[in-house]
């Protein structure tokens, strides 16, 4: 195949400067001849302009042969000639472009539709959000990204009932790319070399301006030599946004690495060894409370507490103990788990709200949190309160399954607060995300938080077996599939990431729908757990980041299975490994080959994510597990006493470990 270029007529300046920051304007000077909307441009390591021009302008030759082709996909054999005397240092990109009258993103793990960038943006946090026009951090017409920040190696473009986009390998010298504002057109690009540009998001508080290229980030090709490579090129028709994990599923299926195995590892000694060491370290008698964080100091122990009522402490801790302690028939855990329940049950209710207090702060309970001041509205919390209610019922139930013990004031308890959750609807069915201290009403909806409330409320009807609210939980999570699920963006869960797209809130709603399908035997509500779990697994991992940093570069730590946070906390935590049993749930009814395997992913993950003996992740003894895995470039602010960066916390973090405890023991 042979190439062209389309010429622009006078002088053209390729730099432009807005806000203090340069981007390239991607004039789009060569296409690949009969191969419709894909273009390529280069950048030399020793151009300070941040300009992209025409590879054959540079003398680089590309070339392409199609090799095979079906209705979602072409792969082409892509290769690149130096024709130059000299050698070549910089970044090609290679992109397609289309006209779309309203194009969406999704780069998985890192640009859903625009990242919430079409609403208004004044005083949130930072992270990726691209709009056209947008110019000022952090929003921007184009992204380009190191590719191991993306959980799968593709870029997509959702738009007029089409797909288009593009996959390669993955690594730590390769990137990808969107625009929404190409020279008229929106592209999806895959880079040789990579950019962080217009910026790299460490975290929400640390963002790092665009880079020179260096020898770190570039790619080489010598004087006369030629580079090949595969390049899968996806363009079909869609019914909707959903239409984007056939071709998420298909690059899984090329790329897919499974997680490391440790020798002599299995579900039961992983559950052993975790609740052991929440049991033995994480417990503070006098307080009866589980400490947020555990530090083995040279000194001996020490505590950040940040106590919660669920979520990130608490409850999320103590239930998952409960269980295991359960199976195991380990006292002591179960003690310190119902102390703690009961602890909660009788002292964190605001009779003036009808609602739990979320936190402790200096002794006295209140619903500001360590998170409160990332909040719009304040107020108590629906995430909390919701996934409070359904871990006390998770208890119940196993407490009368295991140990034929029927709490009936828990479910009394259960009882008085979902009742004030069912007063809190607005008239899209829709529970709220924050709620009045005063009086319990709603202060804040348009969120998947208040999700959590309806995976309670099923949950309450499941344990209970009262139905007063069937017809109208239906209602509700119809409201929260069609107006989150189904659009591949479900954004709000957390209260620490101001609403940004994540894979925490999806959590709730894969619990809801399981359980409404228990309670009404409705098939479509699989078909709504098959498309949340599909979400989920936008954000998990189906390959092995290359880790460059220590700890997790040391010990073969695998990415696979891991679930990146959010679009704003570039990391993984376990969280997702708490929905195994769902996973499992919806096998039992229905074949599907991809997600027995990406359960298989989280099970694996869970299995080699944690020390199995003294300071294995750099600190802590067997057992000991934080929440922060850097598989890639973002999140990597913990330090060495020297100084040196590290890829994860040093720290026993109870509701981490007690995640993969869930997963394993339900």
């Amino acid at each position: 195949m042979g190439f062209g270029a389309v010429c622009f007529e006078g002088n053209i300046d390729f730099t432009e400067k807005v806000d203090d920051f340069c981007h390239p304007l991607f004039f789009i000077l060569v296409y690949i001849k009969n191969m419709d909307n894909l273009f390529c441009e280069v950048r030399t390591i020793d151009d300070t302009e941040c300009t992209y021009v025409s590879a054959e302008k540079l003398n680089i030759n590309l070339t392409a042969e199609k090799v095979s082709s079906d209705q979602l996909k072409s792969v082409y054999q892509i290769t690149l000639k130096n024709e130059n005397t000299k050698s070549f240092s910089g970044v090609i990109h290679i992109k397609v472009a289309r006209a779309f009258s309203n194009p969406k993103f999704f780069m998985p793990g890192y640009m859903y539709n625009r990242n919430t960038a079409d609403m208004p943006s004044s005083g949130r946090k930072a992270f990726p959000r691209i709009r056209k026009g947008g110019s000022k951090m952090p929003e921007s017409e184009f992204f380009m990204t190191r590719s191991d920040r993306l959980a799968e190696p593709v870029s997509l473009i959702y738009g007029d009932r089409k797909v288009l986009g593009l996959a390669a390998e993955p690594g730590i010298t390769r990137g990808f790319s969107c625009n929404i504002n190409d020279n008229g057109l929106a592209s999806a690009g895959y880079t040789l070399g990579y950019e962080n540009a217009p910026w790299l998001f460490v975290q929400t508080a640390t963002v790092k301006e665009r880079a020179p290229l260096t020898s770190e980030n570039t790619f080489t090709l010598e004087a006369g030599a030629d580079f090949s490579f595969s390049l899968t090129v996806y363009d079909y028709a869609a019914e909707d946004e959903r239409a984007v994990y056939e071709a998420i599923e298909d690059v899984y299926w090329q790329y897919h690495q499974a997680p490391r195995k440790i020798e002599g590892m299995d579900s039961k000694k992983a559950v052993s060894l975790l609740s052991a060491a929440i049991r033995d370290y994480s417990w503070l008698e006098e307080e009866k409370i589980y400490s947020g964080f555990v530090y083995d100091r040279p000194d001996g122990l020490a505590y950040n507490r940040i106590p919660s009522l669920t979520w990130t402490n608490g409850l999320a801790v103590a239930v998952p103990m409960l269980m295991a302690a359960n199976n195991q028939n380990d006292e002591k855990a179960r003690e310190q788990s119902l102390t703690f329940i009961s602890k909660m049950i009788n002292e964190s209710y605001n009779p003036d709200s009808g609602f739990m207090y979320e936190s402790v702060v200096d002794g006295k309970y209140t619903a500001r949190g360590w998170w409160y001041d990332g909040m719009h509205s304040g107020g108590h919390s629906s995430y909390l309160n919701g996934q409070a209610i359904y871990y006390i019922l998770k208890a119940y139930a196993n407490e009368k399954q295991k140990r034929n013990i029927d709490h009936s004031d828990w479910l009394d308890f259960a009882q008085l607060v979902v009742s004030k959750m069912n007063t809190t609807l607005n008239t899209d069915f829709e529970y709220p995300f924050a709620m009045s201290e005063k009086t319990g009403a709603g202060l804040e909806y348009d969120s998947m938080g208040g999700a959590w409330f309806l995976a309670a409320t099923a949950m309450y009807e499941l344990q209970s077996g009262d139905t007063t609210w069937i017809s109208q939980l239906l209602k509700t999570e119809e409201y929260y599939y069609r107006h989150f699920v189904s659009k591949v963006e479900c954004y709000g869960g957390p209260l620490d990431t101001d609403k940004a797209v994540d894979s925490e809130g999806i959590l709730s709603f894969v619990r809801a729908a399981r359980i409404l399908h228990e309670l009404t035997g409705h098939d479509y509500l699989l078909d709504h757990l098959r498309d949340a779990l599909y979400y989920e697994f936008t954000f998990k991992l189906g390959y092995n980041t290359e880790v460059t940093v220590r700890p997790l570069s040391e010990i073969g730590w695998s990415s696979c299975g891991g679930s990146i946070t959010s679009v704003a906390n570039p990391h993984i935590h376990p969280m997702s490994s708490t929905i195994i049993d769902e996973m499992a749930y919806y096998l039992k009814f229905r074949q599907d080959k991809y997600i027995a395997s990406r359960m298989e992913d989280t099970i694996g993950w869970g299995l080699q994510t944690f020390n199995t003996k003294d300071k294995e992740y750099g600190y802590g003894k067997p057992g000991w597990m934080s929440e922060r895995f850097c598989f890639c470039q973002g999140l990597l602010v913990e330090k060495y006493p020297d100084g040196e960066i590290a890829s994860t916390w040093f720290a026993l973090m109870a509701w981490a470990a007690a995640s993969i405890i869930e997963g394993f023991v339900n």
